[in-house]
């Protein structure tokens, strides 16, 4: 199988520790902070909630959005984006999962969502949701490091 729009992986140093990292990536209240502008979930394993992106006219975008896994302070990982009544699965949601490593004072991020060839979209399709995904955390992942390093004062 082709592994290109396989995964998006992305790595960050933040100059927090693991503790606030993993409070900042996984409670809806910091989440809103730095991606979603809506968030309402419970950061735990199995919960599902939904979380928001606001629209030209006032309007919110709502994505489902599922707690796969949440292990404080070094992992927690997601599925969103599936159908609303849908238990997320493979082939109907992408995997996000931040792993976070201390590195001195700090905090090494790592990001990776999957999901893309599994939703079974044609070529065209996959590489735009791929190209949209590939933009998105990299804008809103690039407000992390600030907002984290804020939260630990």
């Amino acid at each position: 199988m082709d592994t290109e729009y396989g995964a998006i992986e992305r790595e960050i140093r933040i100059e927090a520790a693991p503790e606030v990292v993993f409070e900042v990536v996984s409670s809806p209240e910091h989440l809103k902070a730095w991606w979603p502008d809506e968030a309402e979930y419970a950061p735990i394993p199995g919960e599902s909630g939904r979380i928001g992106f606001h629209q030209d006219g006032g309007r919110v975008a709502w994505e489902q959005f599922t707690v796969v896994d949440a292990e404080p302070p070094r992992m927690f990982a997601f599925r969103w984006t599936h159908a609303e009544g849908e238990d997320a699965a493979p082939g109907n949601s992408f995997l996000v999962t931040f792993e976070l490593e201390p590195e001195g004072a700090g905090t090494v991020l790592r990001m990776t969502e999957t999901g893309f060839r599994e939703r079974g979209w044609s070529e065209a399709v996959v590489a735009q949701n791929y190209a949209e995904h590939v933009a998105g955390w990299d804008f809103f992942l690039s407000r992390l490091p600030a907002y984290a390093a804020k939260a630990a004062q």
